[in-house]
Formats: C-alpha cells, sequence, structure tokens
C-alpha cells in the first residue's frame, strides 16, 4: 500500500501544500439550480473531471484499460463521502484538486477539494482560497467476466425481471489495480513529495 501523508487541506482555508493536481473549472447554468447555486450532486460531478484529468494528464486511458488477452477492466466508485461548506455559484471559475491518493490492492482512494479562490489584498504574492466542499471518494477496479448474451424471444416476453437484467448486465468482479497503473500514480505521488522537501 502507498500512502502520501500530508497536510490536510481539507481543513485549512490557506493552507500551503500543494495539491497532487488541480484544475480550475467554470461553472455554467448547466450545473445550476434556479437560483445560481451548483446542485449538491454536480459536486460529484467536478470531483469527477478532476480525477478523469489527472489520468489524462498522466497518459493514462480513463477508466478503461484492457488487457493484451482483451478482458475490459474499468473502475467504478464504491464509496463517497461529501461535507458541503459553502454554496458554488454560477459564473465562478472554481480549483478543484486532488490532494492526496492511497493505493488498496483492487482499488484507489481520493481526497478532494473544492475552492473558491479569493483575492489577497496584502502585499505577498498569494491567493486565499475559501473551502466549498471536500470528499474521500474510493473508486474500486473491476472486470467484466463475460459479455452480455442476446435475449430470446421467451425471454423479452417474460415477467422475471431478474432474468432481464442478468441477460443485459455483464457480471464484474473485483481486481488488482493493473500494475500500469499502480505505477504511475506511485510515481505522481513520489514527485509532489520529492517537490515539496
Amino acid at each position: 500500500m502507498t500512502t502520501i501523508k500530508q497536510k490536510n487541506t481539507t481543513s485549512a482555508m490557506n493552507d500551503d501544500t500543494k495539491p497532487l493536481f488541480a484544475k480550475d473549472y467554470n461553472v455554467y447554468i448547466n450545473h445550476t439550480d434556479a437560483g445560481g447555486i451548483v446542485y449538491h450532486a454536480n459536486h460529484l460531478v467536478f470531483f469527477e473531471n478532476c480525477r478523469r484529468d489527472w489520468f489524462t494528464e498522466l497518459g493514462l486511458n480513463g477508466y478503461f484499460l484492457q488487457t493484451d488477452s482483451g478482458e475490459v477492466q474499468h473502475f467504478v466508485v464504491s464509496q463517497a463521502d461529501l461535507q458541503y461548506k459553502r454554496a458554488i455559484l454560477l459564473d465562478e471559475v472554481i480549483s478543484v484538486r486532488i490532494d492526496k491518493v492511497e493505493l488498496k490492492p483492487a482499488s484507489i482512494i481520493f481526497y478532494q477539494s473544492i475552492y473558491r479562490n479569493l483575492p489577497n489584498h496584502s502585499t505577498t504574492e498569494t491567493n486565499d482560497s475559501q473551502l466549498l466542499s471536500s470528499t474521500k471518494i474510493v473508486i474500486a477496479c473491476v472486470q467484466n467476466l463475460v459479455k452480455p448474451e442476446p435475449m430470446s424471444n421467451d425471454e423479452i416476453g417474460s415477467d422475471k425481471p431478474d432474468t432481464a437484467a442478468a441477460a443485459t448486465t455483464p457480471p464484474m468482479r473485483p481486481i488488482r489495480v493493473p500494475k500500469k497503473l499502480r505505477v504511475t500514480i506511485e510515481q505522481a505521488i513520489s514527485e509532489q513529495v520529492n517537490g515539496q522537501q
């Protein structure tokens, strides 16, 4: 297990610790409710986009990986714990961050946060940041076991929902985080640690 220990960026408003990854996102009308406040579920969308953009920067193909034998491996969110601190508003530019990552044998734990950047009126060159929300998200690595088989005419007319679901949903099993992905993330974590020393 690789664990990165650093200052808790979700508990400090002006934390000088550099996040593992950060990206600014614009808040559009489709993210908000009628009052111009970002709908609570869209915090998860911003966190997801940030993780995806980090994977892209690392040269990884998002969440879908294919083995040499053609089997598809991907990730599913198995846990999401969110804390909402302040509203995110329409037309803001927010900073979405990956503060810490923990690698487990078959999952990856992300600690993330969203900040509003406020101009600092002091003589320093830093900005004040206002924490808007934070999260711990666990994504599990799984593999599809088989491709779904087409349903027969008898099954289509059947009143058995379990049969229909089984025919359209491929079973999945948990697997170890692929070596290439693990090595790439460990390298990114190591570079962050070395950059802060």
